[in-house]
Parts: C-alpha cells; structure tokens; sequence
C-alpha cells in the first residue's frame, strides 16, 4: 500500500454552516469529499487476510485470493459510507496446500456447506483525520455477528492507465469459535494448538467505478 501518498490540502477556515457539520462528524477534508462515489477492490494489488497464533509460539498468515465487492465512499457524510464483501472461503491461501485443505474442511470453514463468508457494513463513523470505524455484520458458517473495523485513509492517485485509486488499510479481532470455529488441540506443555483470536487484515486498493 505504499504507493499511495497522503494527498496534502489546504485547509480553511469553516463558514458556521460547515462548523455545524462538522459537529455532526462530518468530513470537511475536501480531498475526502472529492472520493465520494461507487468503488470495487482491485484484486490483484489488494490483500484480504488473516493471522492466527499456532503452538502458542509462532503465526500463520494467508489470504483469500477470489472475492467480490461493492463499496460507496462518501467523503461529505461518512455515515453514509457502505461496503460489501464475498468471499469464497476455498480461494484460502496460507502456503501449505495440506493446511489449506484443512482450513476449508469440516474441521473449520466447510467448505462444502458453507462455501461464502460474507461483511455487511451496518454503520461507519469518522474518528478524526483519516481515520474510520466501520461496523457490520460478519458471516461464517450461517452465523452472523456484528464486528468493528478499523479504517484508515492512505490516499489516492491516478495510475499511468487512467484509473483513480484509494487505498485503505483495515483490521479487527476476532474471537473464532464465536462463529463456529472451534477446532482446535491441547498441547502437553499447556495451550492449544490454535488460537481462539484471528486478526483479520484488509490491505485495500480500490478502483473508481465507472458505471
């Protein structure tokens, strides 16, 4: 996500109109409000992935390679933002085809029964600068429950082929077994094998769309 650079802007003072909006949360940045509008994940530069701690004394992380999306950013009233995410949990990779086939297993996501994981905004908030927070209902397995993500504004750019790019870096906590993800091993010395917590990570570049 590196390419993207915070775009500087002039910043002036409000008329009391805009005073009262900005009371109300609203985002007054004019770099943000120029980003209104309908955009989708661009898959091959963005990363949706997860870490979780194995043994109690290292971290496997993978991604989710094949999804669809539908975002709307409004950079005048933020709580207007929405975003939807779906995700074919067999496009799981962690690098090892063994534990891959694991994951989407009975013993975990399903796969079979259960092949999409779905995000469903509910409600975003602007906290200040370029920051966000995002709430939704997360589903796994048929269980549905509301999670908090955390957003934050990296910039936008116009690629060399014409394409107007934001990026947005996104995480959250997640107790797994909360949505039926309960496998899991005892070690002898103490612990599982797995960890009930997964960090969920959006590494997001998204596209303007044009329609």
């Amino acid at each position: 996500m590196g390419i993207f650079g915070r775009r500087q802007t002039a910043v002036s003072e409000p008329t009391p109109a805009l005073a009262g909006a900005a009371s109300r949360g609203v985002a007054l940045d004019p770099a943000l409000q120029a980003l209104t509008g309908r955009w989708t994940i661009d898959r091959p530069h963005s990363h949706i992935g997860f870490s979780v701690r194995h043994a109690m004394v290292t971290t496997v992380r993978g991604a989710f390679t094949d999804y669809d999306s539908t975002l709307y950013f409004d950079g005048a009233q933020p709580s207007e933002s929405r975003a939807d995410v779906v995700i074919r949990v067999a496009s799981v990779d962690t690098g090892v085809e063994q534990r891959d086939a694991h994951i989407i297993g009975a013993d975990f996501f399903d796969a079979r029964r259960y092949p999409e994981m779905t995000f469903h905004s509910t409600s975003t908030v602007h906290e200040g600068g370029e920051t966000f927070r995002m709430t939704g209902d997360l589903t796994i397995r048929d269980v549905t429950r509301p999670v908090d993500l955390q957003l934050d504004y990296l910039g936008s750019v116009v690629d060399p082929f014409g394409f107007e790019r934001a990026g947005f870096d996104g995480t959250t906590t997640i107790d797994r077994t909360e949505w039926g993800l309960v496998y899991n091993q005892r070690l002898k010395a103490g612990g599982t094998m797995v960890s009930e917590k997964v960090r969920l990570q959006f590494d997001i570049s998204a596209i303007r769309s044009t329609s």
